[in-house]
Protein backbone atom coordinates (compact mmCIF):
# COMPACT_ATOMS: atom_id res chain seq x y z
CA UNK A 1 0.00 0.00 0.00
CA UNK A 2 1.34 3.27 -0.56
CA UNK A 3 1.53 5.97 1.37
CA UNK A 4 2.35 9.82 1.66
CA UNK A 5 5.46 9.52 3.67
CA UNK A 6 7.86 8.70 0.47
CA UNK A 7 10.24 11.44 -0.92
CA UNK A 8 7.64 12.42 -3.42
CA UNK A 9 5.72 14.62 -0.47
CA UNK A 10 5.21 17.74 -1.59
CA UNK A 11 6.76 17.60 -5.10
CA UNK A 12 5.44 19.01 -7.90
CA UNK A 13 4.86 16.54 -10.98
CA UNK A 14 3.78 17.09 -14.52
CA UNK A 15 2.03 14.32 -16.12
CA UNK A 16 2.40 13.80 -20.11
CA UNK A 17 0.59 11.31 -21.39
CA UNK A 18 -2.75 11.12 -23.83
CA UNK A 19 -4.57 8.03 -22.56
CA UNK A 20 -6.62 10.08 -19.97
CA UNK A 21 -7.24 7.06 -17.88
CA UNK A 22 -4.03 5.62 -17.61
CA UNK A 23 -2.94 9.56 -16.76
CA UNK A 24 -5.71 9.52 -14.29
CA UNK A 25 -4.18 6.44 -12.74
CA UNK A 26 -0.90 7.63 -12.41
CA UNK A 27 -2.14 10.87 -11.17
CA UNK A 28 -3.64 8.95 -8.37
CA UNK A 29 -0.61 6.91 -7.94
CA UNK A 30 1.37 10.22 -6.77
CA UNK A 31 -0.77 12.27 -4.98
CA UNK A 32 -1.15 8.74 -2.59
CA UNK A 33 2.85 8.67 -2.55
CA UNK A 34 2.33 12.41 -1.74
CA UNK A 35 2.98 13.93 -4.68
CA UNK A 36 1.20 17.08 -6.15
CA UNK A 37 0.50 16.71 -9.84
CA UNK A 38 0.19 20.22 -11.26
CA UNK A 39 -1.04 18.91 -14.76
CA UNK A 40 -1.87 16.22 -17.20
CA UNK A 41 -1.26 17.23 -20.21
CA UNK A 42 -2.45 14.99 -23.65
CA UNK A 43 -0.30 16.36 -26.37
CA UNK A 44 2.74 17.90 -27.36
CA UNK A 45 1.34 21.20 -27.21
CA UNK A 46 -0.18 21.46 -24.03
CA UNK A 47 2.66 20.19 -22.27
CA UNK A 48 5.21 22.59 -23.53
CA UNK A 49 2.82 25.47 -22.51
CA UNK A 50 2.21 23.99 -18.99
CA UNK A 51 6.11 23.62 -18.91
CA UNK A 52 6.21 27.73 -19.83
CA UNK A 53 3.35 28.49 -17.39
CA UNK A 54 3.80 26.44 -14.63
CA UNK A 55 6.72 26.41 -11.66
CA UNK A 56 8.51 25.23 -10.16
CA UNK A 57 8.13 21.46 -11.60
CA UNK A 58 10.74 18.87 -9.96
CA UNK A 59 9.92 16.32 -12.09
CA UNK A 60 8.00 15.53 -15.34
CA UNK A 61 6.30 11.77 -16.15
CA UNK A 62 6.75 11.54 -19.98
CA UNK A 63 5.10 9.20 -22.61
CA UNK A 64 6.60 9.27 -25.59
CA UNK A 65 3.90 8.85 -27.83
CA UNK A 66 1.58 11.94 -27.79
CA UNK A 67 -1.80 11.09 -30.13
CA UNK A 68 0.78 9.45 -32.35
CA UNK A 69 3.70 12.49 -32.25
CA UNK A 70 6.75 12.14 -30.29
CA UNK A 71 7.62 13.49 -26.92
CA UNK A 72 10.87 14.39 -27.65
CA UNK A 73 10.08 18.13 -27.88
CA UNK A 74 8.93 17.65 -24.25
CA UNK A 75 12.23 16.21 -23.68
CA UNK A 76 14.18 18.57 -24.77
CA UNK A 77 12.09 21.17 -23.15
CA UNK A 78 12.62 19.78 -19.65
CA UNK A 79 16.39 19.07 -20.99
CA UNK A 80 16.44 23.33 -21.96
CA UNK A 81 14.67 23.64 -18.09
CA UNK A 82 17.09 21.29 -16.33
CA UNK A 83 13.68 19.32 -15.40
CA UNK A 84 14.27 15.60 -14.25
CA UNK A 85 12.06 13.58 -16.35
CA UNK A 86 11.03 9.90 -16.83
CA UNK A 87 9.67 7.98 -19.84
CA UNK A 88 7.19 6.04 -20.03
CA UNK A 89 7.60 3.84 -23.20
CA UNK A 90 5.45 0.57 -24.23
CA UNK A 91 8.32 0.33 -26.72
CA UNK A 92 11.53 0.25 -24.81
CA UNK A 93 14.84 1.86 -24.44
CA UNK A 94 15.95 1.42 -27.77
CA UNK A 95 12.80 3.31 -29.48
CA UNK A 96 14.19 6.49 -27.68
CA UNK A 97 16.13 8.99 -29.28
CA UNK A 98 17.37 12.84 -28.77
CA UNK A 99 16.70 14.51 -24.57
CA UNK A 100 15.35 11.36 -24.30
CA UNK A 101 17.64 8.31 -25.06
CA UNK A 102 19.39 8.89 -21.66
CA UNK A 103 16.33 9.26 -19.50
CA UNK A 104 15.30 6.98 -16.99
CA UNK A 105 12.39 4.30 -18.86
CA UNK A 106 9.72 2.48 -17.08
CA UNK A 107 8.23 -0.08 -19.07
CA UNK A 108 4.18 -0.09 -19.78
CA UNK A 109 2.58 -1.58 -18.36
CA UNK A 110 4.16 -0.74 -14.75
CA UNK A 111 2.60 -1.34 -10.95
CA UNK A 112 2.03 1.51 -8.81
CA UNK A 113 5.21 0.95 -6.64
CA UNK A 114 7.28 0.74 -9.94
CA UNK A 115 6.63 4.25 -10.72
CA UNK A 116 6.21 5.53 -7.52
CA UNK A 117 10.07 3.96 -7.29
CA UNK A 118 11.71 5.20 -10.52
CA UNK A 119 9.98 8.97 -9.71
CA UNK A 120 11.59 8.99 -5.85
CA UNK A 121 15.13 7.40 -7.85
CA UNK A 122 14.96 10.64 -10.45
CA UNK A 123 14.39 12.77 -7.30
CA UNK A 124 17.08 11.81 -4.60
CA UNK A 125 19.56 10.84 -7.89
CA UNK A 126 18.95 12.61 -10.80
CA UNK A 127 18.71 9.26 -12.67
CA UNK A 128 17.89 5.96 -12.14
Amino acid sequence: MLTNSSTLAGRRILVVEDEMLVAMSIEDTLAAAGGQVVGLAPSVSRALALIEETSPIDVVVLDMNLQGHSGIPVADACGEKSIPFLVLSGYGASALSGSAHTAPTLGKPFASEALVEAVEALLQHGDL
